[in-house]
């Protein structure tokens, strides 16, 4: 027998009926040391509707959250708002059991449903059109790369409710459904470290998206994510960090990423944090045999600068820099100075080739190739104060 989930109402007529995940520690690339849920939710109206489903495998949550509130046979619509296999793989085995009457996905939806599972008959809704589900409105909004080209919101003006699919969610498992039922120091870091490693590289659709919720005058109570808690009644909370986080504005905090083989660069690497915090700045050093690529990119999304070291191993750079650069070149930070360094031992390849990368990134360079800290072997005192000076100089660069 499967075992009996309840679900969870978040208002008289909407419920959340998702799944939550408490295993999965890495999600493409993005470490999820909290877990993750899948959510979908049930609108209780005279066509009874779902919003979106769950990954496959777990789909016998999904279908018992939806019995403790309905006969599953009762579901007259789907609506499908992100095609992701986090949301969609349990979609056609939904469709096959309850058969609704309706499957609606914007227009770019539609295609890839089709293309990936082979499904037909889904209806194409535009942006802005309205759909009557008997006492109940719903309204959809092309949200596209936010973050793939399928995206859209769905709102009901009639909850104050929105839909929000990967928009403003979070990969962390609870069972708390909703944000005010956490600790906000929990909320805050994951919040940040969802937007840093999915929707950075979007931060242009992000103030369109944002824009456009302002001119329809959407400002709602509940906004229901794909992933994490709910936001009730301090939607503006999230709101509000979106618009900061999609300026990238720089500020005093520089982050100094860094591995090393003997402890060489990472003598150097306290170096500079040492140089940074004498102009007043602060500074943030993360030992990648500590660190994920994922906490990198947490940290540079409020930092003003990005310094990397590495030491050279078979002609190139370490590669654990290697891995969290290409992954942040994907990421596209914007606004940022920074710089490379590191040690060698018979060549020095490794904090050119960082150098290269950043450059390439767009990361505003402080130090030109030929100007760049370097150390054969053990840093000695002046290796060490040349990196402090370049930790100095990047700090003063910055904002206060």
């Amino acid at each position: 027998m499967p075992e009996p989930f309840e679900a969870i109402r978040i208002t008289d007529r909407v419920y959340w009926v998702g799944a939550i995940d408490w295993a999965i520690r890495d999600f493409h690339g993005y470490s999820t040391g909290r877990g993750t849920t899948y959510n979908a939710y049930l609108v209780k109206a005279d066509k009874v509707t779902l919003i979106d489903t769950v990954k496959a495998g777990f789909l016998d949550q999904l279908m018992s959250r939806v019995r403790s509130v309905v006969d599953p046979g009762e579901i007259d619509t789907i609506i499908s708002n992100h095609s992701e296999m986090d949301h969609s793989g349990s979609l056609p085995a939904v469709i096959e059991s309850v058969r609704p009457s309706k499957v609606v996905a914007s227009s770019m939806g539609v295609k890839a449903l089709g293309e990936h599972f082979g499904l037909d008959g889904i209806e194409a809704v535009k942006d802005g059109e309205s759909l009557d589900l008997g006492g109940v409105t719903a309204s959809f909004y092309e949200t596209r790369m936010l973050h793939w080209p399928d995206s859209m919101f769905t709102y009901l003006a009639d909850e104050d409710l929105l839909f929000s699919q990967d928009g403003f969610g979070m990969h962390l498992a609870s069972t708390e459904r909703f944000v005010d039922e956490l600790s906000d120091c929990v909320v805050d870091r994951e919040a940040a470290k969802y937007y840093a490693n999915i929707l950075l590289p979007f931060s242009p659709v992000v103030k369109k998206v944002l824009s456009k919720v302002e001119d329809l005058g959407i400002a709602p109570r509940f906004v229901c994510p794909d992933h994490g808690p709910v936001w009730r009644d301090e939607t503006e909370r999230i709101v509000s960090d979106y618009a900061r986080w999609a300026e990238q504005k720089p500020t005093g905090k520089v982050v100094i990423a860094y591995d090393t083989m003997w402890g060489s660069t990472a003598k150097m690497a306290r170096a500079v944090a040492d140089g940074v915090e004498s102009s007043g700045r602060t500074a943030k050093v993360l030992p990648l045999r500590a660190s994920t690529r994922s906490d990198v990119a947490t940290e540079i999304l409020d930092a003003g600068a990005l310094v990397v070291g590495t030491p050279t191993i078979n002609n190139q750079m370490f590669p654990t820099l290697g891995d969290t650069l290409t992954y942040l070149r994907g990421l596209k930070p914007k606004n940022l100075i920074g710089a490379a360094f590191g040690s060698y031992g018979w060549s020095g390849e490794g904090a050119k080739h960082a150098h290269a990368i950043l450059d390439d990134m767009g990361v505003e360079l402080v130090r030109g190739v030929d100007d760049m800290v370097v150390s054969q072997y053990v840093p000695d005192d002046e290796a060490l104060r040349s990196c402090r000076e370049l930790g100095a100089e990047i700090g003063e660069r910055l904002p206060e």
